[in-house]
């Protein structure tokens, strides 16, 4: 795996990015850009959003962590299902009854102004710091594989990168974005088949003794219902997580919403979610056994597992399968896994910054009160707007260049979808009215008394915080709700 190699076939990918973007585009209007003319086929749209819903950070990270977590992630996996069962049978429908583009549109009609631009400006901010680290992170591998050994800056690559993205949806949005995530997850899970198939093969196993393998192996243990609350591991846990971040993460998130607001109706949209859970399930299930494989391999060989776990499929694709011992096959493993990074990360931030285009256009910009001409150019300054903060944001953590910096943001990402879900809850769960020019100071201060109460809770309790202070941050939203509600 030269660099040269894989350069090559980073600009071959790009290149057929860029001819699917030039098809999709023909005749593509405003429209066409933000809700795909509601023509997209159901089947499509289920599959793209895999490549949407996995990153690149879980593509490296699922199949390491299972040498220190096991199969313990598929408990959160089954929470991921009750979350999405609730956003086909509750949120889809609301949104296709009034006809959204912008999701956030639901909250100026039942609160009013202030919590409409309130509810989208959370989503900008957390999607763009979440989209900008996930891209950062990637950045940084093809950088390592890439661009240093050709001596190419760091800040050229990134935006070599953004423009690249920008340049394949600037014009058809979530029309080609559609498309090209259904050609990302292909190659996504294209690079997980290819490495099973290695490692069975080289382990001299059948399909049928591989799978028995997985399943007599420790690493297979899935369920941990023995730990208290305080347990990572934890079955309820992790469970009631799982469902809390599939309906904020998904069914109030405007990228993956604005995929389904592509279908023709409401029954197809609701088909899509289903066939797209099962597939998901299915696709983790893979995840997590290429973990439990890689780890048995590297047993069996006598190779050293790095101290990281999120390094051990990275090492294995790249520089163990790669060796020209293992033949076609080992040369096939590494081409794969770079492309499936390369798919994971991007077909993540392609669909954000034709997300945060789509939301702050129609949320901040109101093009859809606008003539057609406007509404592209508008449309058109806005995406540039947010490529360019993409280059910035992720140049900046490029100088701070410190791994608790993109921890942290990661964690303001996940406390700033809490007041989504404490605006959404209370406001399909109650009929109740809110004081409406209240609502951006209760949506500002919830995250704040949130963190204090995550500190206290931990110091004088012992308990451990995992993704549950996303519940208590939407708990805290509607209590603020509730104080200021109309008499």
């Amino acid at each position: 795996m030269t660099p040269y190699l894989a350069l090559g076939i980073l600009f071959v990918y790009f290149f057929i990015l860029i001819i699917i973007s030039i098809q999709t585009s023909k005749g593509a209007d405003s429209n066409s850009f933000f809700t795909a003319n509601k023509s997209v086929p159901w089947w499509l749209v289920a599959f793209g959003m895999i490549g949407t819903s996995i990153s690149g950070v879980t593509f490296v990270s699922v199949p390491g962590a299972v040498g220190t977590k096991f199969f313990s992630y598929f408990q959160m996996v089954l929470g991921f299902t009750a979350g999405y069962v609730f956003i086909g049978t509750v949120l889809m429908p609301l949104y296709y009854r009034l006809n959204l583009i912008s999701i956030y549109g639901y909250l100026k009609t039942r609160y009013g102004f202030w919590s409409y631009k309130t509810g989208s400006a959370f989503f900008l901010l957390s999607r763009t710091l979440g989209s900008a680290v996930r891209l950062f992170i990637a950045a940084k591998v093809l950088q390592l594989a890439i661009y240093d050994p050709l001596g190419v800056p760091f800040e050229v690559s990134v935006v070599l990168t953004i423009a690249l993205i920008w340049v394949y949806t600037f014009k058809g949005g979530i029309k080609t974005i559609v498309i090209t995530d259904t050609l990302q997850t292909f190659f996504l899970i294209t690079a997980v088949a290819m490495t099973i198939y290695l490692i069975t093969k080289q382990l001299n196993l059948g399909f049928g003794e591989m799978l028995g393998q997985v399943y007599a192996s420790p690493m297979s243990e899935t369920f941990f219902f023995d730990g208290g609350w305080g347990d990572g591991k934890n079955f309820f846990k992790l469970f009631i997580s799982g469902a809390f971040i599939a309906i904020v993460m998904t069914g109030l998130d405007q990228d993956l919403m604005q995929k389904n607001l592509t279908c023709k109706n409401i029954k197809e949209a609701q088909k899509n979610m289903f066939w797209f859970t099962v597939t998901l399930v299915i696709v983790n299930l893979m995840f997590l056994s290429l973990g439990a494989l890689l780890y048995m391999y590297a047993n069996q060989k006598g190779i050293t597992t790095p101290t990281n776990t999120d390094d051990l499929y990275p090492m294995m694709a790249l520089k163990v399968f790669s060796d020209p011992s293992f033949g076609f096959a080992g040369i096939l493993v590494g081409v794969t896994f770079l492309i499936g990074i390369t798919a994971a990360t991007y077909a993540s931030s392609d669909s954000a910054l034709t997300a945060l285009t789509t939301a702050f256009s129609i949320d901040f910009m109101d093009v859809e009160n606008k003539p057609e001409a406007d509404r592209i150019k508008i449309k058109n300054r806005v995406h540039i707007m947010f490529s360019v903060i993409f280059v910035i944001v992720i140049l900046i953590f490029n100088v701070l260049n410190n791994s608790d910096v993109i921890s942290a943001v990661y964690k303001i990402a996940s406390y700033t979808y809490g007041p989504l879900l404490g605006l959404f809850a209370y406001g399909i769960y109650t009929k109740r009215g809110v004081v409406d020019k209240y609502v951006p100071f209760i949506c500002i201060a919830s995250p704040i008394l949130t963190y204090f109460a995550v500190i206290l809770i931990e110091k004088y309790t012992g308990y451990i915080f995992g993704f549950e202070n996303l519940l208590l941050n939407g708990l805290i939203t509607i209590g603020g709700l509730m104080i200021f509600r109309k008499k």
